[in-house]
């Protein structure tokens, strides 16, 4: 008898290792929650394959851990990018990034870190979670939405512009962009426009804006109604005669294509561009158009980011989420190499980097590419941090 509980406890132990290993072998899921269909798709993809590409790169798995991205569409639609974090924090995934919207990230983001788990901010830094409701399972790994905004006034400033109009679309990114601007820029705003995130035709703002003849106008829309805006200001003529600033993912490189000349001579602000002479923005920029036979934007670059911050934390975990405070402490070392160069995080887990003044203009190939004036902010720290008393 003793023989048999014997051989049955060992069956029961090898039983149990196996199933362990098992699991140990299954690869980590990641939620990968972003906008792939409407005008505003290109910004999805582009981190989608931001992402994906630092996954190639290593093998199908970040940090020597296999991992497999769970992707959904959720149309710009912030009930449908909740419903589909719903079913995926039931199913068990503990770990998400993806949403580019700050709108959808915040109908995503509680539900996440409620449940107790991990959410890594590829794009959107809303003020909302950069404050008081900051979260210990809450990161971001792009900027705190008001930042090429505030380096936006800083712009206006240096440039000599005194009169200057403003406008964004009426969201909560949109409300953010013009309030960060505002507040460091020293001159006069002489209007303050909101638009519809989904609007295409802006010749009301484009009259307006003749009428009232500033100095230079301060824009932010990102997407489909960014490239409509561009165009139709240059098709206006006003390109040439009142110049247009505006934050990098106003113009990124996909942009810059579908817009033509219109933008060349406009200004950005930005924490990286392709042009940036470094060897691994050289090497990432030729391993995406190899790949995907495009140039890659500021989203790709920034989704790239966040798969290889990711890796540092699944490495230091050994790919083991349960592990939860201590893939959280891995991700505050910030132990990965950026392209954009310079990356901490400040107390709320936003970053702290360096902001950069750009001007488009013709690249070495004929195309349009921001070029980097001069370095304009360093060691940005939002200013909601002070805000945020993070729990333990």
């Amino acid at each position: 008898m003793f023989r048999k509980l014997c051989v049955a406890a060992s069956t029961a132990s090898l039983a149990a290792a196996a199933a362990a290993a098992a699991a140990a072998a299954d690869p980590v899921k990641i939620g990968f929650i972003t906008t792939l269909s409407t005008p505003a798709g290109y910004i999805g993809e582009d981190l989608r394959d931001g992402f994906n590409l630092a996954v190639k790169q290593g093998g199908g798995k970040l940090g020597g851990v296999p991992v497999e991205l769970v992707v959904e569409d959720d149309g710009l639609k912030p009930a449908s990018a909740k419903q589909a974090a719903d079913r995926m924090v039931q199913s068990g995934i503990r770990l998400y990034t993806g949403v580019n919207f700050s709108n959808v990230l915040a109908a995503v983001v509680p539900g996440v870190t409620k449940a107790g788990y991990t959410y890594i901010s590829t794009n959107p830094g809303p003020s909302v979670f950069a404050g008081e409701k900051c979260d210990p399972n809450y990161f971001v790994a792009s900027y705190q939405n008001d930042a090429y905004h505030t380096a936006g006034g800083i712009a206006a400033n240096e440039l000599g512009f005194k009169r200057v109009a403003i406008l964004a679309p009426n969201y909560q990114a949109g409300r953010d962009a013009l309030a960060g601007f505002k507040r460091t820029f020293k001159g006069e705003v002489l209007a303050e426009v909101y638009t519809k995130l989904d609007q295409s035709d802006f010749s009301v703002e484009i009259a307006r804006i003749r009428s009232l003849a500033p100095d230079a106008i301060y824009q932010f829309h990102p997407g489909g109604a960014g490239i409509n805006f561009a165009k139709q200001y240059g098709n206006a003529g006003l390109g040439k005669t009142i110049p247009m600033l505006m934050p990098g993912f106003s113009m990124d490189a996909r942009m810059l294509t579908a817009t033509g000349t219109a933008s060349e001579g406009f200004y950005t602000t930005g924490i990286w561009s392709v042009a940036m002479d470094n060897p691994g923005t050289r090497k990432f920029v030729q391993d995406f158009k190899t790949t995907y036979n495009r140039i890659p934007t500021d989203y790709a670059m920034q989704a790239y980011d966040t798969a290889q911050w990711i890796a540092s934390g699944l490495k230091a975990v050994d790919g083991d989420l349960t592990k939860n405070a201590a893939f959280r402490a891995a991700l505050r070392k910030a132990d990965f190499s950026s392209l954009r160069g310079k990356f901490a995080l400040n107390t709320n887990q936003h970053p702290i980097q360096d902001l950069y003044l750009m001007r488009i203009e013709k690249a070495a190939g004929g195309e349009l590419a921001p070029k980097v004036v001069r370095k304009i902010v360093s060691d940005d720290r939002d200013s909601y941090a002070e805000a945020c008393k993070m729990p333990s």
